[in-house]
């Protein structure tokens, strides 16, 4: 099928989560992802449990890591350097997810690769950043939900702060650098120079506060927590319960109010001066939701599904298996079955981009360093020479 970023060669000194998420986009849009890891251990999500395809061999490194190639080398050494300006000479991008202050440290920026090859594209994901006084701090993507906000506008408003459940502010952080970087490429294409591109953690997050941010900062607003992760301004968009279980429903815009009245066969709802405005039913949120909780526990979820799916926003909510057991990933093509080493069918997400009309294809993550020989080949290196690198180290 037609992948777009065929041809182009991608080097990531990756570890963990948000890099590792944001070039398995590139890798699944056909580019060739060279995974680089320390020769002793590798990426350190080899190393995440609970589940295994062998000892240092996890399913979750699967989760980041699909269509790429492994190569072991050490960074640190001259030889490992050496290597590595052999291969940015046929590369289009550097990308990394180290420190802040590690890149510029061991020549993954682009003053350090320019001279190598000025048209190649560097491209950074680091806690903080690169260039400000915390550059050396470690960090991750709890701390940001902590700092950005997230935490105080999660949950019931009578409870503790709350993280998301899923580490979303990685998985941001890397789409928005390969966003960058594919744009820094393009521009490279045309021009002949590349450039850093760098995106950090805490100002992904912080730019994902969004309009909550545009109110506070102009009209001193605060948004705080409402009840049952309900919208700041928009009643009734939050979670109520059924009978049997709980659903969200959106009458978003105003135009819902009234499907949602008429659906649930009560009309009479509609025109209530409590609840005839958007305005109206915002005051009186609190009383309106009252009402509702009585109407909706009368009947279970599958009642409710019936009178209103496609008619106006609402969904169930599922518990992580029944959202991945739902048949509607089947439908669209969500899941696949694919072949592992050590697990001939292992299933795994497919990526949420289609290229005409089809979902972009998978293959397992690699063992640590099983491209090696291949990578190293392509470049000069014959088997004795790669033999001697692998006894000292280098890879």
């Amino acid at each position: 099928m037609k992948q777009p970023l065929k041809g182009f060669r991608v080097l990531s000194a990756e570890q963990y989560g948000a890099g590792p998420y944001g070039t398995m986009f590139l890798a699944q849009l056909g580019a060739e992802v060279i995974k680089i890891e320390p020769p002793k251990g590798g990426d350190t999500a080899r190393h995440v449990g609970p589940h295994w395809l062998r000892e240092g061999e996890s399913l979750y490194f699967q989760s980041f890591n699909l269509n790429k190639k492994s190569l072991t080398l050490d960074l640190t050494s001259p030889e490992g350097v050496e290597i590595l300006h052999k291969l940015v000479k046929s590369a289009h991008v550097v990308a990394n997810n180290l420190r802040g202050d590690v890149p510029a440290k061991i020549g993954l920026d682009y003053a350090s690769l320019k001279p190598v090859n000025p048209a190649i594209v560097c491209a950074h994901i680091s806690a903080y950043g690169r260039d400000n006084e915390r550059a050396k701090w470690p960090g991750y993507d709890y701390l940001m939900q902590a700092e950005a906000g997230f935490c105080s506008l999660t949950g019931e408003p009578d409870g503790p702060p709350v993280r998301f459940g899923l580490s979303m502010v990685d998985f941001m952080s890397g789409a928005q650098m390969a966003v960058g970087l594919l744009a820094a490429l393009l521009d490279a294409q045309r021009s002949g120079e590349g450039c850093d591109v760098d995106v950090d953690l805490l100002s992904t997050a912080v730019h994902q506060t969004s309009y909550p941010a545009i109110w506070y900062m102009n009209e001193g607003d605060v948004t705080v927590r409402a009840p049952r992760g309900a919208h700041p301004s928009v009643t009734p968009s939050q979670l109520f319960k059924a009978k049997d279980g709980w659903m969200f429903v959106m009458a978003q815009t105003p135009k819902f109010w009234p499907i949602l009245a008429d659906r649930i066969r009560h009309s009479e709802l509609i025109n209530d001066p409590r609840f005839d405005t958007p305005s109206n039913r915002l005051v009186n949120r609190v009383e309106l939701c009252s009402i509702l909780d009585g109407i909706f526990g009368a009947h279970p979820v599958v009642h409710w599904l019936a009178l209103l799916r496609g008619h106006m926003p609402i969904a169930p909510v599922y518990d992580l298996d029944q959202a991945l057991d739902n048949p509607w990933l089947e439908t669209i093509g969500m899941r696949e079955t694919i072949t592992h080493p050590d697990k001939p069918e292992m299933d795994v997400l497919c990526s949420p981009i289609k290229i005409d009309g089809k979902r972009l294809p998978n293959r397992a993550g690699p063992y640590l360093g099983a491209d090696s020989n291949e990578i190293l080949g392509a470049i000069g290196y014959d088997a004795g020479e790669v033999a001697k690198l692998r006894a000292s180290g280098v890879v």
